[in-house]
């Protein structure tokens, strides 16, 4: 399995933060900002707003998520430069999370890091077991977005969309 490299911001909250549960798992790396040192993201593409659809023809690919408020994010991203192709994930889903902050460029599409990551590893066919396993509100996520155990066919409309 490729690995997922997470930029976090060193102020993010990790009691709040919807990824600290993978932290120590060995598919994971991640980097504190703007202390670490980022590797090569050769062979990595970075989910984002903005991009091309993220699809199964990027199984190969690692992913490489920054985990931060909106406003960190901007920044991080720029820190990471224009070497890693950015995907975004489709626009129709919603977030369970009940945020507060409103600074997000387009607020509908935000999510939180681990329901991208969750969408992000479906649409790769890799594992989510065990994702949501400490997230509060992941139940309340499937619901809300009618995933069932034919993900697949959840995503069924993209991919048509995609072929036009």
């Amino acid at each position: 399995m490729q690995k997922t490299i997470v930029l976090r911001h060193r102020r993010e909250n990790r009691k709040k933060c919807s990824l600290q549960c993978l932290a120590e798992h060995p598919d994971f790396i991640f980097i504190n900002y703007p202390d670490g040192i980022v590797p090569s993201l050769e062979g990595f593409v970075m989910l984002s707003l903005e991009g091309p659809l993220l699809t199964e023809r990027d199984r190969d690919a690692g992913l490489f998520i920054i985990d931060g408020t909106w406003r960190h994010a901007k920044t991080m991203e720029k820190f990471v430069g224009a070497e890693c192709p950015r995907r975004s994930l489709p626009a129709h889903f919603v977030t369970a999370y009940p945020r507060r902050q409103n600074d997000c460029a387009d607020p509908a599409r935000g999510l939180a890091s681990i329901e991208a990551l969750f969408i992000a590893f479906t649409i790769l066919g890799r594992s989510t077991t065990g994702l949501f396993d400490r997230y509060r509100w992941g139940a309340l996520f499937l619901e809300l977005n009618k995933f069932t155990e034919k993900g697949d066919e959840h995503f069924e409309h993209d991919k048509n969309a995609q072929k036009r």
